[in-house]
């Protein structure tokens, strides 16, 4: 007599494969969002960076949120929640080709943005340090040589005013 999954096992085995395929979707597009955003920042154009910011925390909620979920899976299976578990479960469902390659596929989607997410970390310090420099000159590297006072208004640098009076 052939062997059956309990019906449980596959309600649990078609949550997960729901799981996983929303978390591919989910990192997918963020991956997007940082290329998008790359891409701004490559070209200068800041101005849109807010709401790129909004809609990148918002997919990074809802990955949170996909990754407890599958968590909370391996958990009731009585698997550790990481790679290992991950591993376990697997080994425990080897018929489950299509999982595993959803994984694998997952796996690199999240290497893919940790490195877009680390170039990006550094274009912005680079944006960041020549904005430093370009404030630096205009404000002078001392309060003495500063062409423009606190209150805004260009002074030279001895202090002194020109007098149109004369």
């Amino acid at each position: 007599m052939a062997a059956y999954p309990e019906p449980n096992e596959v309600d649990e085995t078609a949550e997960f494969a729901q799981t996983l395929g929303r978390e591919i979707a989910a990192a997918q597009s963020f991956v997007a969002l940082l290329e998008r955003e790359q891409q701004m920042l490559v070209k200068g154009q800041v101005d849109d960076l807010l709401d790129l910011v909004r809609q990148k925390n918002g997919l990074a909620a809802e990955l949170a949120t996909l990754a407890a979920q599958r968590q909370r899976l391996l958990a009731a299976s009585g698997l550790l929640n990481d790679r290992q578990g991950m591993a376990a479960w697997f080994a425990a469902h080897p018929g489950e080709t299509r999982m595993h390659s959803a994984w694998s596929a997952l796996l690199a989607v999240a290497g893919q943005a940790r490195e877009l997410n680390r170039v990006n970390g550094e274009l912005i310090q680079e944006r960041m340090q020549s904005n430093a420099q370009a404030l630096e000159a205009l404000l002078g590297s001392n309060a003495a040589t500063n062409l423009y006072g606190p209150d805004g208004q260009s002074g030279l640098p001895s202090g002194q005013r020109i007098s149109d009076s004369a």
